[in-house]
């Protein structure tokens, strides 16, 4: 089976988040820890219904082939595209959290050794997040499918076992803290992500 789909031609993708407000410009950590001079809040896509079923759909018919049960997504960033894949597929959707930490099930929801799990995320940077989904998938004994992403700005970083489906493939302008430019110039940093954590 082919590695990595790109869902969307890479000039209409960007487009498409330029034109909802979702690329954003300045001096922001990641979840990764790393820093970036961009950002991409794909929350800005997702907030309007229209849009989000536009990515999905195109997601979806790559997908599709995998044979998916479920899709699960890392909360909270992956839940919205999560719901509106799982509406494409005509199949459940649920979400994990780390309420100590660590991802899990939570709410009732569970996975059976017969699920085929599609992970769904917004956005992927090293793919840290997914990855531990896809550890907890494993773990209980379901089957990860594929991976679909909205933006995968990994630059080929994430390569997972798994098939990846990617409405936008990029690669991120990133720092490591103790080497970044736009610190030493003292430009604030943002942390416009959910995820909260020690720098």
């Amino acid at each position: 089976m082919k590695q990595f789909y790109e869902c969307a031609d890479h000039s209409e993708a960007l487009e498409l988040l330029n034109r909802a407000g979702a690329l954003f410009k300045g001096h922001f950590l990641l979840s990764s820890g790393l820093h970036s001079p961009e950002y991409f809040q794909c929350a800005r896509l997702t907030e309007i219904p229209s849009i989000a079923e536009q990515i999905a759909k195109k997601i979806a018919e790559v997908v599709r082939q995998w044979n998916p049960t479920v899709v699960l997504a890392p909360a909270v960033g992956g839940i919205l595209i999560g719901y509106e894949l799982a509406r494409q597929l005509g199949i459940r959707n649920i979400f994990a959290e780390r309420p100590t930490g660590a991802f899990e099930l939570r709410r009732g929801f569970s996975l059976s050794p017969h699920d085929r799990v599609l992970l769904a995320e917004n956005v992927i940077t090293t793919g840290g997040s997914v990855l531990e989904v896809a550890s907890l998938v494993e773990r209980v004994g379901a089957t990860v499918a594929g991976f679909a992403v909205i933006v995968d700005r990994s630059g080929g970083a994430f390569s997972p076992a798994h098939p990846v489906a990617t409405y936008l493939k990029t690669t991120a302008i990133t720092y490591d803290p103790a080497e970044c430019p736009l610190c030493k110039s003292g430009i604030p940093i943002e942390k416009p992500g959910s995820r909260s954590f020690a720098p």
